[in-house]
């Protein structure tokens, strides 16, 4: 994997597509959450000037600084990018990485995209080592395989030598990190772990770059990578070499359509077809979704506290209030996620009357999947299932509806179209760019 880091092949048009996608619904993302108490919590903890862009936000900060505020914007709404199979958040952790990285640097255009790329498909392929094992040990992949996958982006974007690569990742092992106990209350730790993992891999990237060491076994050795964060040694590791160069795994990265966590998606889009088909949310007596086992500590346990989220960060990873809020309110946008909406009796009332049952059969993680089973006062039940996640591979979310949800990000960020607009145009010309600009994705 450190081979394939630092000499990548020529990109393919799907991955060049992906990352130009990838920047865009990450520097929306960012101009979104730009005024959120956390980000600017974030940027008063740090803040140090430097040569590189904080995304939507006036001057110029130091790289670590602009890696760290930007995966904590790009991720805080949890609206961004997924991978079916994982999951883990990618872009929230390679593109602020390798943007900080070429600024830092005065890196091209190339650079980022083989970067990005890069990043990506290391974070992608670490999944498949030991599915659904990371999550089970009490670890947020995106943050743990963030790490590793930032220092192969950071590393391949300034060209180290395949040695340099390899003592880039081990060093990164080291730096990796993020436990999930913040489902517990609906803290800000989550969003933090993208960015940390941005700046780290861009650390361990120049450590390495400098001659610092880390051990070559960091992933399959007695004391690696996946015996500490999937506490397991079964692990397949033949997987994640599997075609790589050859086959690239980031070209499926899949775009939200909601502003939520990523396996609730499919039980919104079954909820909203319920409803469009005449279910009426108030006479629901009772609702009940088949689900899988692997997800039920996250979204669905302890029953009381997701049907019940104490506020619209804990919201988001709750499907009973998924269901419920797309049941009444037709969308899972931005605005949904409100404490005040969180706090709706309506919506309470209804999150309330919902229960899962696990399906021995559902294929997460290969795909995400949903299911929602409605029985009404009356007796009537109606049902409503998904075999994909909506945004993914078997059905991606279109160029314009992933334009239209950059200029919607920006908007809700304060900006107006103009400047939506002109910024647009700088990401799109970005992959061509003899030196990156990103001065107009100040603001």
């Amino acid at each position: 994997m450190a081979a394939f880091a630092g000499v990548p092949p020529a990109l393919p048009a799907a991955v060049t597509a992906m990352c130009d996608s990838l920047l865009m619904d990450v520097a929306g993302l960012c101009v979104a959450a730009r005024n959120a108490d956390y980000v600017q919590a974030a940027l008063g903890a740090t803040g140090d000037p430097g040569a590189c862009t904080l995304i939507g936000h006036a001057g110029s900060f130091d790289v670590t600084t602009a890696a760290l505020c930007n995966g904590i914007a790009a991720h805080g709404e949890d609206f961004d990018d997924t991978f079916e199979g994982g999951p883990v958040h990618a872009g929230a952790v390679i593109v602020p990485a390798v943007l900080a990285t070429a600024e830092r640097h005065a890196l091209a255009g190339r650079d980022v995209a083989r970067g990005i790329a890069v990043g990506c498909e290391v974070m992608c392929r670490l999944c498949l080592v030991a599915p659904t094992r990371v999550h089970q040990a009490g670890f947020h992949p995106t943050g743990v395989f963030g790490a590793m996958g930032a220092a192969a982006g950071v590393a391949c974007a300034l060209a180290l030598k395949p040695a340099q690569c390899v003592n880039a990742l081990g060093i990164a092992g080291s730096m990796a990190s993020g436990i999930i106990e913040y489902l517990a209350e609906g803290a800000s730790t989550k969003r933090m772990h993208p960015g940390w993992a941005a700046q780290a891999g861009y650390r361990a990237a120049r450590l390495a770059q400098a001659g610092f060491s880390g051990p070559r076994t960091v992933l399959e050795g007695e004391h690696g990578f996946f015996h500490a964060f999937a506490n397991s040694d079964d692990c397949d590791f033949a997987a994640m070499q599997d075609s790589a160069g050859k086959q690239w795994l980031c070209a499926d990265i899949a775009f939200k359509p909601y502003a939520c966590g990523t396996m609730a998606h499919p039980y919104i889009d079954c909820a909203r077809r319920l409803v469009s088909e005449g279910v009426e949310p108030n006479a629901v007596e009772a609702i009940e979704c088949k689900t899988a086992e692997a997800i039920v500590h996250r979204l669905w346990e302890p029953l009381a506290a997701k049907q019940h989220p104490v506020n619209g960060y804990a919201a988001k990873f709750s499907i009973p209030y998924a269901i419920a809020v797309a049941m009444l309110r037709g969308d899972a946008g931005l605005v949904d996620y409100a404490d005040a909406v969180v706090d709706d009796p309506n919506v309470r009332t209804l999150a309330s009357k919902i229960r899962y049952v696990i399906d021995p059969a559902n294929p997460y993680p290969r795909q995400f999947t949903g299911h929602v089973r409605v029985t009404l006062r009356n007796g009537d039940v109606r049902e409503a299932s998904q075999d994909h996640f909506r945004g993914g591979r078997f059905e991606p979310l279109s160029a314009e509806a992933l334009t239209t949800k950059f200029v919607a990000n920006c908007l809700y960020g304060g900006w107006d179209r103009d400047r939506a607009g002109r910024a647009l145009s700088a990401l799109r010309a970005l992959q061509a760019a003899p030196r990156i600009d990103l001065n107009p994705l100040r603001g």
